[in-house]
């Protein structure tokens, strides 16, 4: 019967930042420090390390690919969503006679208060129109709105 090998101790000097770092970390798996050192040792010695590295970050491009093209998905819903307010809003709204324009000059600030305070609860409370509007959906050809 063959007896277990012993493992040889080694001494190793670590910059203060990286000692802190393996003590939170092992601290958190409540592991010993020797037991992650050790892992992380063979794993940086193993020849399929560099495959195990391009995967991962393979992985995080992926990812980082996938949240590219939402934030591009929902800037596009902003723009095209303003764009169609504003030709909207051109289309529908004649230009006001001078005595209402002041008058409407006068309540523009209180109805813009009153448009970022709205904005500010539709952000805080939901939904946000990118959720209303499914991935999914197709481009239709240019399908003129019935305003223009």
């Amino acid at each position: 019967m063959t007896t277990p090998k012993k493992k040889a101790q080694l001494s190793v000097y670590l910059d203060p930042d990286v000692m802190q770092s393996l003590a939170a970390y092992a601290a958190r798996r409540e592991q010993s420090m020797s037991l992650i050192a050790e892992a992380a040792i063979a794993s940086f010695l193993s020849p399929d390390a560099d495959e195990r590295r391009e995967a991962a970050i393979a992985k995080r491009l992926d990812q980082q690919d996938r949240r590219l093209a939402r934030l591009e998905r929902d800037v596009g819903i902003g723009v095209e969503t303003l764009a169609l307010f504003i030709r909207f809003w051109l289309n529908t709204t004649p230009p006001l006679p001078e005595p209402a324009a002041k008058a409407a000059r006068a309540q523009a600030g209180a109805r813009y208060d009153n448009f970022v305070a709205t904005l500010g609860r539709r952000l805080n409370e939901g939904p946000k129109l990118r959720q209303e509007i499914p991935d999914d959906v197709r481009e239709e050809p240019n399908r003129p709105l019935a305003s223009d």
